[in-house]
Parts: structure tokens; sequence; C-alpha cells
């Protein structure tokens, strides 16, 4: 699997133990991880222990996450990456966070669109998908701009936070 990609405005590199402290900052924000299925951090070490179980996930080529690192400042704005990779059936589920801060500027369907276009044209995946919670306007935003199709919500399928949520679940053809 790739560890790095570059877009016009972004790299998206594989996540290092050395991010903690920047990936803190943007777990710890309540507004960030409100439809994440994480509470809010509240120490570092929690980045660190995340970091290494999605590294392990990547080892095993299950997942893979990225550090997004904004190209003009250098600076780690969020993540994004591959929440489960089924080669068997040629599709994998994306995921993605961004800082506050960061939000409205279109990093998020920049960072997507190159994670898309990995997978469709290296990986020769079939199919893209997404779950998002109904409530996440921002998520479906993103989607709806990079010509997702909403297949339906899941009732109740997952816990989050101690509780079953419904998730609307996206996807994304390679011929579409």
């Amino acid at each position: 699997m790739i560890t790095e990609i570059q877009t016009e405005r972004l790299i998206l590199r594989k996540m290092k133990l050395s991010d903690s402290a920047s990936l803190f900052n943007i777990w710890s924000d309540p507004e960030v991880t409100k439809f994440m299925n994480i509470n809010s951090f509240t120490e570092e070490s929690q980045a660190v222990e995340m970091i290494k179980i999605l590294n392990n996930l990547s080892l095993e080529n299950k997942a893979i996450r990225y550090s997004v690192i904004e190209l003009e400042s250098n600076r780690i704005i969020g993540s994004c990456g591959y929440n489960s990779i089924d080669s068997s059936n040629a599709k994998a589920e994306i995921g993605y966070d961004i800082g506050k801060d960061y939000w409205g500027k279109g990093y998020a369907p920049e960072a997507i669109q190159s994670l898309m276009d990995y997978a469709f044209n290296t990986l020769n995946f079939n199919r893209i998908e997404a779950k998002v919670e109904p409530e996440n306007n921002n998520s479906i935003r993103v989607l709806q701009k990079l010509n997702y199709t909403f297949e339906g919500t899941m009732r109740k399928c997952e816990k989050s936070k101690g509780k079953f949520i419904d998730l609307s679940i996206f996807s994304k053809l390679v011929t579409e």
C-alpha cells in the first residue's frame, strides 16, 4: 500500500507516532469528533494508541490511515484513509476528519479524491464506500460534491459512544 500521496495542496502521509501531538489537537475537539466513533481525546497518549492500532491494521492490509498535511504550512490538518480494505471484493471504505480551523476550504474532497484515484487506478478497486451519520451534513456535502450515490440508511447498525446509531451509506463505482 502506498505510504504517501500528493495533491495540489496536500500531502497524505501514512501516520507516524510523531504525529500524535497534532492529531491529539484535532481528535480532542468535540466538534471534530461529534460524528466519529470515538470520544474526544483527553490525553495525547490516546492519540499514540490510536496511531498504533491503525498502523497495525495497515501491516495486515486491513486498513491504512494517512495524516493530511497542508503543503503551504506543512501542518497536519486532519486524517483520512481506508477504514477497511476488502481486496477480494475490490472495495474499500473511506473515512476522514479535518481540524475545525480548516473546514470549508475544500481539503476533505481533495483528500478523498486522491484516495479514490489511487483505489480505482492503482489498486483496481471497483467500489468505494462511506458510512455517515444522517445528521452529519458537512460530511454528506463532501460526498455529494464527489458524486457519491446515497444507497440508504442502515438502522441502528453500529455502536458508537455506547449507543446504537443509524448510518447512511454512500458509494462510488469505478464506472461512475
